[in-house]
């Protein structure tokens, strides 16, 4: 870092061994708080039988953190600085995220108790995070000529988006007027970027560091896995010591964890992206589902531990629905951004998908005729093991050929 204020003409995006930064990496920390928050939230509602309610405030949760990292970071990889001003602009998103993540809980209790939405925090963070953001696009608009349109074309619709939350907030609409306006500022909020990008001459992100960031937030996210198991586990183990249902709860959801992420980094998203830019917007926003998906996971087996310890409205079948749901949903995004990536039809790619479909449903069937959840859970835990097993032994012949006709 230098001692003054560097000029942000942006960097170059086919730079060699451009990988991310330890203030990147600083940032991505403050989103362990948000989606352990979200999926806490999550997994209290479910537990309690309120599941529609916390899936939807799940969603907006999970959008708002997601989308403001998602912009932060393909930012940072066209203007990275890191000068003094950029740092601090940095640590001010850092203050919005943790904001953010302190307004869940009174959020969530509004949805519960069928209120209008509390969003006074939750609001007030993301707003922060975004004002920075703004700052962040006018400095590049003022200091970058070649990409001045496209900068202030991201200030202005950041800005719109902005300003719509607000009011949203302001006014606390009753839930389902709350809910169609959230839908609203989503489409603008997403809309923003694509014409952006495609309407002007783009940002000089980088496709292999892009890549790269994501990989290192999916990673955040499986932390939730993570932590859920031992959520699980301490609550058997408190109350049966060490069995045999302790053992197969701690495998499933390590080896869960460790299966989502084989699968996630089977993707060879950077040496694609690399060679078709056009595609990188649609890849970077269907990455929503692919967080969500990661977190709820965590917070499934955080409904685990509740039905677990005795404290759940749900049982052992309801836990099992809880994992299996956001496992079908990862590797539903996957397998879509896989082939939108590719733009290609692979059969084997049809064959693994209902190898895991079938995994998750025999998971439920066997909750539903009284099986364990630990065997039910290590039955759930297959279903990512049958990505893996195609890919390491056929499905790796076959992404080579895909990406030989990719790079052309």
């Amino acid at each position: 870092m230098g001692h003054r204020l560097a000029r942000m003409t942006g960097r170059d995006p086919s730079e060699a061994h451009r990988s991310a930064t330890p203030l990147e990496l600083l940032f991505d920390l403050a989103f362990v708080v948000a989606f352990g928050q979200a999926a806490d939230q999550l997994a209290h509602l479910v537990a309690d039988g309120h599941v529609t309610i916390g899936i939807l405030g799940f969603g907006f949760a999970i959008f708002g953190v997601v989308w403001a990292w998602i912009n932060f970071s393909w930012f940072a990889s066209a203007y990275d600085t890191d000068d003094w001003f950029y740092r601090l602009t940095t640590m001010v998103q850092m203050i919005g995220v943790v904001v953010f993540a302190l307004g869940l809980p009174a959020f969530f209790h509004s949805l519960e108790l069928g209120e209008p939405p509390d969003t006074r925090v939750t609001v007030a963070g993301y707003v922060v995070m975004r004002v920075a953001m703004i700052v962040q696009w006018l400095r590049a608009a003022k200091q970058d000529q070649t990409h001045r349109r496209t900068a202030l074309a991201y200030a202005f619709f950041v800005g719109i988006a902005q300003a719509g939350w607000i009011v949203v907030t302001f006014f606390s609409f009753p839930p389902a007027v709350f809910l169609v306006a959230s839908v609203l500022l989503f489409v603008l909020e997403l809309a923003g970027p694509v014409l952006a990008e495609r309407k002007t001459s783009g940002t000089p992100w980088h496709p292999h560091h892009i890549a790269e960031r994501y990989g290192l937030l999916a990673i955040i996210a499986l932390g939730e896995g993570v932590f859920g198991t031992v959520a699980a586990v301490s609550v058997l183990v408190q109350s049966q010591g060490w069995s045999t249902e302790a053992v197969l709860v701690v495998v499933a959801g390590v080896g869960l964890t460790f299966g989502l992420w084989w699968n996630y980094f089977i993707i060879p998203s950077g040496v694609v992206l690399a060679r078709h830019r056009n595609r990188g917007s649609v890849w970077g926003a269907g990455h929503l589902f692919i967080y969500g998906a990661i977190a709820a996971t965590g917070a499934g087996l955080h409904v685990a531990a509740y039905v677990i310890e005795g404290n759940a409205q749900i049982g052992t079948l309801g836990a099992v629905v809880a994992v299996a749901v956001p496992v079908l949903i990862f590797s539903i995004a996957l397998f879509t951004l896989y082939t939108y990536l590719a733009r290609e039809f692979d059969p084997l790619h049809v064959g693994l998908f209902i190898g895991t479909v079938v995994m998750l449903v025999l998971a439920i069937v066997l909750a539903v005729q009284g099986v364990s959840l630990g065997w039910c859970l290590m039955v759930v835990t297959l279903s990512p093991a049958v990505v893996v097993v195609g890919y390491e032994t056929i499905g790796h012949r076959h992404q080579v050929a895909m990406l030989e006709r990719n790079l052309r």
